[in-house]
């Protein structure tokens, strides 16, 4: 019987082989209890392009409080976050990597606010 973390990441391992075989910078988010991240990775050799979290100052200012960094209006900030670095950094088509967490939530918060700032999945 596999954990629950040994399920996700089983799932995420299939997403990035199939993403792999494009050959295309993938957008790879993560969310913890308290944070989201995400990451633009070029399709060649998998180094980072751009990056975006929660950690980020200037984000925690504009989210206020402490422990904000883990709900739906601060995974939009950091989708709009990391389409603008993205696109500075002159990505402007990505595969979408979710990490084997559901579509639903604060991942569909990153990706949709990814989506209207610009980067096309």
């Amino acid at each position: 019987m596999l954990t629950k973390k040994e399920q996700r990441l089983r799932r995420s391992r299939q997403t990035r082989a199939r993403i792999a075989l494009q050959e295309v910078a993938r957008l790879s988010d993560y969310r913890s209890n308290l944070h989201i991240y995400a990451q633009v990775i070029s399709g060649d050799g998998g180094t980072v392009l751009a990056s975006a979290s929660t950690l980020e100052k200037e984000v925690r200012e504009q989210l206020g409080a402490v422990g904000k960094g883990g709900n739906a209006a601060a995974a939009t900030l950091i989708g709009k976050r990391i389409a603008e670095k993205a696109k500075a950094a002159g990505v402007e088509q990505v595969a979408f990597d979710r990490s084997g967490f559901a579509y639903h939530g604060r991942v569909k918060a990153l990706a949709e606010a990814a989506r209207e700032a610009g980067l096309q999945f």
